[in-house]
């Protein structure tokens, strides 16, 4: 019939796949600023939605509620660890990457040190910090003669945890002391080499050359 409105063009397959991404990606964007500021028990449903400009239904259709979105977050951040913090780097490479993975995933190693703040992991969620994964290779590492005899890897590597993560707990010191800001790349490249630095001399400690 002439001069009728065409119906609505149904969403092709690869269209609908397209959409669900980029809603999942905004709530995963949302959820992290949120819970960085807010932690998974003070942050809200109703704010991580709105934030990402999407009917809060769709947390529960894509994520199975707030925790899930707390667990895509936590599995995105083992995933990236991965892809960095391969094993067989030198020990002051490793370390130094994860300072400059702090200011690149700034909002994400600001949700771990708030979680590590609250003294206890959300219920069911798991822990991100340091594992006895962790403080094992270290001690493999000692035993291949990279770090010195007299360090203990635990307590180690509770150290370089503060170290890593001391442009986000301490980003007024930053500022003031060296005049950067501590979410720049320029201070992930400064710092990362003077962490490079300090963990050089703790390797070289068992030949003298420290």
């Amino acid at each position: 019939m002439a001069g009728r409105r065409k119906g609505r063009r149904a969403p092709k397959p690869e269209e609908r796949q397209r959409d669900a991404e980029r809603t999942r990606r905004a709530l995963l964007d949302a959820a992290l600023i949120e819970f960085a500021a807010k932690g998974l028990a003070g942050a809200r449903v109703s704010e991580i939605a709105d934030r990402a400009g999407v009917n809060r239904q769709l947390i529960s259709y894509y994520f199975d509620g707030k925790d899930g979105l707390y667990r895509a977050l936590v599995e995105h951040w083992l995933a990236r660890e991965e892809e960095f913090g391969a094993a067989e780097l030198p020990f002051d490479e490793l370390v130094a990457r994860y300072v400059e993975d702090s200011v690149e995933e700034r909002e994400l190693h600001r949700l771990f040190v708030r979680e590590s703040l609250e003294d206890a992991a959300p219920a069911g969620q798991g822990r991100v910090g340091i594992s006895e994964a962790d403080v094992a290779d270290l001690r493999r590492r000692q035993r291949d003669g990279e770090i010195a005899d007299d360090l203990d890897p635990a307590f180690l590597l509770l150290a370089l945890q503060g170290t890593v993560s001391a442009g986000i707990t301490f980003p007024d010191d930053v500022r003031r002391l060296t005049g950067l800001d501590p979410a720049t790349r320029e201070f992930a490249e400064r710092y990362a080499e003077q962490v490079r630095r300090i963990v050089r001399h703790l390797m070289s400690a068992n030949d003298g050359s420290g």
